[in-house]
């Protein structure tokens, strides 16, 4: 770069509008997006550890998706070019192809393509792409507003890891205000600046998350306000409205944001909510949608979805369409909400969608022939017989006859269900009746047709998630059912970050793995041993995708472990298994939970699940033996002894039930619900478990020593014996009680 080409460019940047200048340079200065660039977030981890693939940024304008890939050009050792596709072509393209391959061949070093608004480029520009992603010459990022899986290239998407970023919160636009008439070199913070408060909330609210838009309007504010007598510029709530007059509706008529807020109007009718319906109506109005348009989305609403509940329905839609036809706008817009209103607050039904499932017959059943009774009579009646046996309905009381009217293959089969709503409610006793009668003389022969026929109808990384599913496979069957019981009440987004205490066995480990794929899992271990074997097993993954191993002595030690990682996550959900039992009792385990909850890495919002035994409610050994194996005198005396075992007042351990965890939970603070579920499985009995059972030395009892306080040495090794004979080497029912808890730190009124 020569000194005139430097100049031109730093007199270019000082230029710049505020909106280019305030561009965030590195990830601690991006605002907002923190579901997928979060501290943790895989996308942090792979830009920070310089592992990117192919990325697609999809969201509306002013998101941060161009943001992004600026930063990656800053942090990355890979070579990195940019190219828009408003303005390149598949010159461009080759170009970028060409410096790819020199790169890599005298310095190997990697190249990021960056394409803005990738899906400006045609069905050809973005098949020159493809070969080289494909290969690995350019790792392709791409930004688009539209939605990706409609507009980009399948084999592009196929090939890329998507990343949705959504409108920033009203949190965010404050912080980026803030900073721009903070910062002195690239905002205004050289400038004597007073910023009234109701100001920033018009600014805040009116951007629409568009952080461009409202950097925008700041600029327009500051540059157009003359300073007071004080010497200030004043920004107060005129000054905003004036600099950004009204809400930038985010509405392109040929993007995802017309058909997402038509979606959404047209769903708000469907479920009959009219105030619903109105403000999206006045959204697309507001934003100058084609009022015919909207029409006939209703008229083909008024079939579908109220159908015969309101027949009436579609002629009063139609009305209004024809009256907007005459009238006009603004006036228009009377019969528009009308015929809304209308159809929001009417009964609905969607039988008519009987007719696509007569489609489909039509589609898959071969042609059947029209019955002859039902055929034209007046062509072929002589030769063939055609119209035979045809009973005209006019002739019969009540002008119907139970005749069938299918063809014989489909005699029986119902594809109109009226429903309950409105006037379909009157005619639904009627069908049902007049079927019946239709079925009761094709039964008794009565019809023509032959017998009645029963239709049926049927129904990312493939290394790593065939691996993920051969070590998932690989737990029993009461594991398997306790862990689908966790994750199917914890509503895990690809983006979250979920933290497994306890995850000695990786049990739940490598589920979170595999649900999170786009956020990270961090595995708390309390042994040495548990902490590398779990890190071996994730050898299999790649680098980004493997759990962060975190091994605390105790629990109430879990903060600091984790500070010690100079990470500052915060969890989006714990979940556990035998986790209460981390400390001496549930008791005090709770109350150390309680501890680590108010700590930086939990939010309120903060999921807790735990899959904990009840001991009070396990599995009795002496229901394994049958009393006469033993005697009844002594299989009594075995079950007086074994139940002693559960209120040993050196026991407390095995003494709690559900009623006491939910007491302990609330007692801690949290906000809990606990359900305790019986899962039945078979226990195979070794000689080592009986062994087990029965020799002293565990802590602080073996079943045995339990039972030497009220049996005799010779009947426990009778009891031992009639085990050994009777249920070694073989399967037995085993019913496991556990405790399926749901906590929350209650968030403050």
């Amino acid at each position: 770069m020569d000194l005139f080409e430097r100049h031109r460019q730093e007199k270019t940047e000082a230029e710049a509008p505020l909106a280019a200048r305030m561009r965030p340079r590195t990830l601690d200065e991006f605002v907002g997006q923190a579901a997928i660039v979060g501290e943790g977030r895989l996308l942090r981890r792979a830009i920070q550890a310089d592992q990117l693939s192919s990325l697609i940024f999809y969201g509306p304008p002013g998101t941060g998706k161009t943001t992004l890939a600026r930063i990656i050009a800053n942090t990355t050792k890979a070579h990195f070019i940019a190219i828009n596709a408003v303005l390149a072509g598949v010159k461009e393209i080759r170009e970028a192809i060409a410096t790819a391959q020199e790169k890599r061949g005298m310095y190997d070093q990697r190249t990021i393509l960056f394409v803005d608004e990738v899906h400006r480029f045609n069905k050809a520009q973005q098949d020159a792409l493809l070969p080289w992603v494909e290969n690995g010459t350019v790792i392709l990022i791409g930004a688009t507003t539209e939605n990706p899986y409609f507009e980009v290239n399948k084999a592009l998407v196929s090939r890329s890891r998507l990343f949705q970023l959504k409108p920033l919160d009203a949190v965010g636009l404050r912080q980026i205000v803030q900073q721009a008439l903070t910062d002195p070199i690239r905002g205004y913070g050289d400038r004597p600046i007073q910023l009234d408060e109701d100001a920033l909330n018009h600014w805040a609210n009116v951007a629409n998350g568009d952080a461009r838009a409202l950097l925008n309007a700041v600029e327009l504010a500051v540059e157009t306000t003359p300073r007071n007598a004080e010497g200030q510029i004043h920004l107060t709530l005129a000054v905003a409205e004036e600099s950004i007059q009204r809400r930038a509706v985010l509405y392109d008529k040929e993007g995802d944001a017309h058909f997402d807020t038509i979606s959404a109007f047209i769903k708000s009718v469907r479920g009959s909510d009219p105030d619903a319906a109105l403000y999206w109506l006045a959204r697309m109005v507001y934003a100058g949608e084609d009022p015919r348009f909207i029409f006939r989305r209703l008229l083909i609403l008024a079939g579908e979805d109220v159908g015969m509940a309101d027949p009436q329905a579609i002629v009063v839609v139609n009305a209004c369409a024809m009256a907007f036809d005459r009238v006009g706008l603004p006036e228009g817009r009377y019969p528009l909400a009308q015929a809304t209103l209308y159809l929001a607050t009417c009964p609905k039904s969607n039988s008519v969608m009987g007719f696509f499932d007569a489609l489909a017959a039509v589609e898959q059943e071969r042609e059947a022939e029209v019955p002859s009774p039902l055929r034209d009579a007046n062509r072929d009646k002589k030769g063939f017989g055609h119209g035979a046996g045809y009973l005209y309905p006019h002739a019969y009381r009540d002008h119907w006859v139970e005749q069938q009217y299918l063809p014989s293959g489909l005699q029986g089969q119902v594809f109109y269900q009226p429903s309950q709503q409105g006037y379909e409610a009157h005619i639904q006793t009627q069908v049902a009746q007049r079927r019946e009668a239709q079925l009761a003389a094709m039964v008794e022969g009565t019809s023509w047709g032959g017998p009645l026929e029963a239709l049926t109808f049927g129904p990312a990384d493939a290394a790593q998630e065939r691996w993920l599913q051969r070590t998932l496979s690989q737990v029993g069957g009461q594991l398997g059912t306790i862990r689908d019981r966790l994750f199917s009440l914890a509503t895990l987004q690809r983006h979250h970050l979920v933290l497994d205490f306890n995850a000695g066995t990786g049990l739940l480990t490598w589920e979170a793995v595999r649900r999170v794929p786009e956020g990270g899992v961090y595995a708390c271990v309390w042994t040495a041993t548990e902490a590398i074997a779990l890190t071996e097993q994730s050898q299999a993954l790649p680098a980004l995708s493997r759990p962060v191993v975190l091994r605390s002595s105790r629990l109430l030690e879990f903060p600091q472990v984790l500070a010690d990682t100079g990470q500052n996550v915060q969890f989006d959900w714990a979940i556990g298994r035998q986790v209460l039992a981390a400390e001496t009792t549930p008791e005090t385990t709770i109350q150390t939970l309680a501890q680590i909850w108010q700590t930086r890495h939990f939010a309120p919002t903060t999921g807790l699940l735990l899959a904990e035994s009840i001991p009070r409610q396990a599995q009795r050994l002496y229901r394994l033996l049958q009393p006469e194996w033993i005697g009844l005198p002594l299989y009594d005396r075995l079950v007086a002894a074994e139940e002693a075992i559960y209120a040993h007042p050196q026991e407390a351990r095995l003494q709690w039930d559900v009623a006491d965890l939910e007491h302990w939970f609330q007692l801690a603070g949290f906000a809990v619900t606990v359900q305790l579920e019986r899962v039945p499985t078979e226990l195979w009995i070794t000689p080592a478990l009986i062994a087990r059972w029965f020799t002293a030395g565990s802590m602080p009892f073996t079943y045995a020593e339990y039972l030497s306080q009220s049996l005799q040495p010779a009947e426990i090794a009778l009891i031992r014996d009639r085990f050994t004979e009777s249920l070694c080497h073989h399967p037995v029912p085993w019913h496991s009680a556990i405790a399926i808890i749901q906590a929350r730190w209650p968030t403050p009124a």
